[in-house]
Formats: structure tokens, C-alpha cells, sequence
């Protein structure tokens, strides 16, 4: 079975470019791109044409996963098994920078796309606030955590149709809310994609991960700076291993921002479950708040 061999690419609908552009820039540090057509951008991080379109609209949800496999043979042994799967037009080949794509929609009607062939550039775009560099290339852009409809079904399907490998799992309590998300490899990385259960949008977060641990302290002191609300203090993950912190979107979902992802040898991976989201820290910082007086 043809594999796919990164997340290529992240579409979101936002209501507000304006903050989106500010909130990119300033707090990730991910530089612009091209406009697009009908409004919006594009947003870059390695060599890869655009790792985020990003465009006007309502939803503040994801509106497009992009899965990048290896080249056409591999796109069209995985599209035969996508019967109801749409081939992308030339324009739209063109306005992802890539040489094919299919269109289809997975089991909770998340628009996704198969692309292969990126238009790369000779060299990598580099970030003005970071200190190290993201860590993308082979790897994709980093991972996307979505909410399903009927996990079970969305599971069988990255497994059985896209190829995904299990990494691992997680079944605990946070905070009083039940966890429970399957984590999947489709390269190195620990997880590229993880599925839980369908909460009010499709996304929970997307992850950029970094090499310099000091640059999530920096994007750490830039989100509090620029007002962006924390979701969960610094802290590490015990399945992938990843230093990082959570904060909000301006469209209400969030991200993670990391360091020292754990990385995946298939040759001797053993899928584990575990009781906890961390091995330290990922406070929500609601709990240290101090208690406020009621005025009566």
C-alpha cells in the first residue's frame, strides 16, 4: 500500500484576516507569503511553496488538510480507493504549487486533498524571529490534532485507505475532561495526525515544532505580549516527547508551539497507551488564577 508521506498543508477560514496576518507574523513567526486570489494568504516555513493558505470566511475552522505522497503512481493507487474522490483542475494545482491533487473528504466531511509534486523552492524561507529554524522539509509541517464524528470509523479509515501507522494513544482524565485521542505516524515524526472525539469545530490544534528550545520560551514571551490567550502552560508530553505550549488562534482554535519531538523507527515501534497528557506541566492557567471577590 502506498504510504502518504507528510502533512503538506493546512487551509483555514477565517473571519478576520487582519488579526490572522498580525497573529502569524508576530507570534509564530511564520513569514507572508503570496495574496491570494479573492483574498487572504499564504504562509511559508521551509521550501515548500505555502504551508498555510489562509482565507476570508465564517467557519474559523480548518477548510483543507493537505496529505503530500510521493509522486502520481502513488496518488492514483490511493485515489482508486477513494470512489467518490474529485481530481484537482490545473487552476487549482496551480494555486496549491503543487503538479497533482485529489480532492475528497474524510469520514466527518473534513475537505482533504492528496498532492504530490510541491514546487519547491531552491531555498528555505526563513523565519525573522527565530533563533533556530522550524523543523519541516521531509517532515511535513508539523501535525493536526481533529475532532471526529465516530472515531472508530475516522481510525479505520486512516489506517486502511491512507496507510497511517498507530503510534500510540492516550485514555486519561484532564482537568475533569475525558481524553482520548489515537496518535498516527506517517514518517519520522511521532504523529503527524491525532483523532478524538468531534468537539464544537473539526480542529483542536496544529503543532509547529522548532530546534531550539529557546525559541518556545521566545514564542511563549510573544503570545503574552501580544495578548494571546494561553491554553496550557510549558510543559512535555510522554508519548512524543515534545517540550511545548498551547495557546488560541484568533479563530478560536488552537495551536502548539514545540521542541524535541520524539521520532519514529518502525522497525521496532511498540504502540503504548497512556494515563496522562503530561509528564510535567500543560497547566491551564485558569488554576492558578486567584479566587475573585463577589460584589454584591
Amino acid at each position: 500500500m502506498s504510504a502518504v508521506l507528510q502533512l503538506g498543508y493546512l487551509g483555514f477560514e477565517v473571519s478576520s484576516l487582519e488579526a490572522w496576518q498580525r497573529f502569524a507574523e508576530q507570534t509564530l513567526g511564520l513569514p507572508l507569503g503570496a495574496a491570494l486570489e479573492g483574498g487572504g494568504f499564504t504562509l511559508r516555513m521551509d521550501t515548500h511553496p505555502a504551508r498555510f493558505f489562509i482565507q476570508p470566511g465564517p467557519l474559523d475552522d480548518v477548510s483543507v488538510i493537505g496529505w503530500q505522497v510521493a509522486d502520481r503512481a502513488a496518488l492514483d493507487e490511493i485515489a482508486a480507493r477513494l470512489p467518490e474522490a474529485v481530481r484537482g483542475s490545473a487552476a487549482e494545482c496551480a494555486f496549491r504549487g503543487v503538479d497533482a491533487l485529489v480532492k475528497f473528504r474524510d469520514p466527518s466531511g473534513i475537505r482533504s486533498e492528496l498532492c504530490c509534486g510541491p514546487q519547491l523552492a531552491a531555498e528555505p524561507e526563513r523565519s525573522p524571529l527565530l533563533c533556530s529554524r522550524f523543523i519541516a522539509g521531509d517532515l511535513g509541517l508539523g501535525h493536526v490534532v481533529i475532532g471526529a464524528d465516530d472515531p472508530a470509523r475516522s481510525i479505520a479509515f486512516y489506517r486502511e485507505v491512507l496507510g497511517f501507522r498507530l503510534s500510540d494513544e492516550i485514555r486519561c482524565e484532564y482537568f475533569g475532561y475525558p481524553v482520548d485521542i489515537a496518535f498516527f505516524h506517517v514518517n519520522k515524526r511521532h504523529h503527524s495526525l491525532a483523532i478524538g472525539r468531534r468537539q464544537r469545530k473539526h480542529i483542536h490544534h496544529f503543532m509547529l515544532e522548532v530546534a531550539a528550545m529557546d525559541d518556545v520560551g521566545l514564542c511563549f514571551d510573544r503570545a503574552l505580549r501580544n495578548q494571546v490567550p494561553i491554553v496550557q502552560t510549558l510543559g512535555k508530553h510522554p508519548n512524543d516527547r515534545m517540550f511545548s505550549f498551547y495557546a488560541k488562534t484568533p479563530s478560536g482554535f488552537q495551536f502548539e508551539f514545540g521542541y524535541g519531538g520524539r521520532e519514529v523507527n518502525d522497525a521496532d515501534w511498540q504502540p503504548t497507551t497512556y494515563d496522562r497528557i503530561s509528564e510535567w506541566g500543560h497547566h491551564p492557567p485558569i488554576v492558578f488564577a486567584p479566587p475573585r471577590e463577589v460584589k454584591r
